[in-house]
């Protein structure tokens, strides 16, 4: 149940491809700070932000979003990412620390292209309710307001996701990569640097925090100027598929991290080189229009 509901036409659809993972316990907020790549212990309760969990060797494992309830209690919102095998790696880090991690199977996702009835930028906007409590978070940006809803209810909800996904949630990708906000599949979990993904943009992790999971690659690749790779926003007239390679003529440039093949345009994500000519480019023989990249999405 929701304040102010936006009308039929409007929403709000499922998001079965968004889960959430809970981390709870008087150490929670130590623990994601220390093993996650952006400032959890600066953010304050009842606000968000991009964070996102690292491999050693600086490669982005899981990119979410992660929200501050309170101190002792933080929810992990995140798509594509396979939350019970998330919480398993995470939980040998555990040790000693008061922090307990599970997936919240009671949590529904969904999303609407309006406006917030009540959250704005970073903050969340949490009711409590009899049988369910409801989070609302402000997803909008300069391609257009959006709203991202989670309500848990008393009950453990049955799985929706389908292997067709809806028109309104491949539209929902869309405006994501549209903002820079990359989809990562399997396939490319693992495999690209924040810097590589562009996630400053998302102001998504921090060079100042102190020690955590790939830190180092992170600092050193900053602060020696060393980002030599980053994020770039093509259309095209066929679905291009992911993984495949970025090609100026016979060269092989970069590399497509994320797609909406379902949607007008075929938008894609690819990691280019920062500094590259004019030349025309295609993957998987489609040629590729870049686009520019929209802003307002960071928090």
């Amino acid at each position: 149940m929701r304040d102010n509901p936006p009308s039929a036409d409007e929403g709000p659809f499922a998001l079965p491809d968004h889960r959430v993972l809970a981390l709870g316990g008087r150490d929670a907020t130590t623990f994601a700070h220390a093993q996650f790549m952006n400032d959890v212990t600066a953010l304050p309760a009842g606000h968000w932000q991009w964070n996102g969990w690292l491999a050693p060797k600086g490669r982005v494992i899981a990119l979410f979003a992660l929200l501050k309830l309170d101190v002792e209690t933080l929810w992990l919102l995140l798509p594509d990412v396979d939350p019970s095998d998330l919480a398993a790696k995470l939980q040998r880090f555990v040790f000693r620390s008061k922090v307990a991690i599970a997936l919240r199977k009671d949590c529904e996702v969904s999303g609407a292209f309006v406006a917030p009835a009540h959250a704005r930028g970073a903050g969340i906007h949490q009711r409590l309710m009899v049988d369910a409590e409801s989070v609302e978070l402000d997803f909008s940006g300069d391609g257009g307001a959006r709203t991202l809803y989670i309500e848990a209810r008393n009950e453990v909800r049955h799985s929706t996701e389908s292997a067709n996904l809806s028109a309104d949630v491949l539209r929902w990708t869309a405006s994501d990569l549209a903002h820079g906000l990359p989809r990562l599949p399997a396939s490319q979990a693992d495999r690209w640097t924040p810097q590589q993904l562009s996630l400053d943009r998302l102001r998504a992790y921090s060079v100042k925090k102190g020690c955590y999971p790939g830190q180092e690659i992170v600092a050193r690749t900053h602060f020696l100027g060393q980002a030599k790779r980053g994020l770039a926003l093509f259309t095209a007239d066929a679905a291009v598929a992911v993984g495949s390679e970025v090609r100026a003529g016979e060269y092989a440039l970069g590399t497509v991290v994320s797609s909406a093949p379902g949607v007008e345009g075929h938008p894609a994500l690819a990691v280019l080189p920062l500094e590259r000519d004019d030349a025309p480019l295609s993957a998987d023989g489609i040629a590729l229009c870049e686009r520019p990249l929209l802003g307002g999405l960071a928090r």
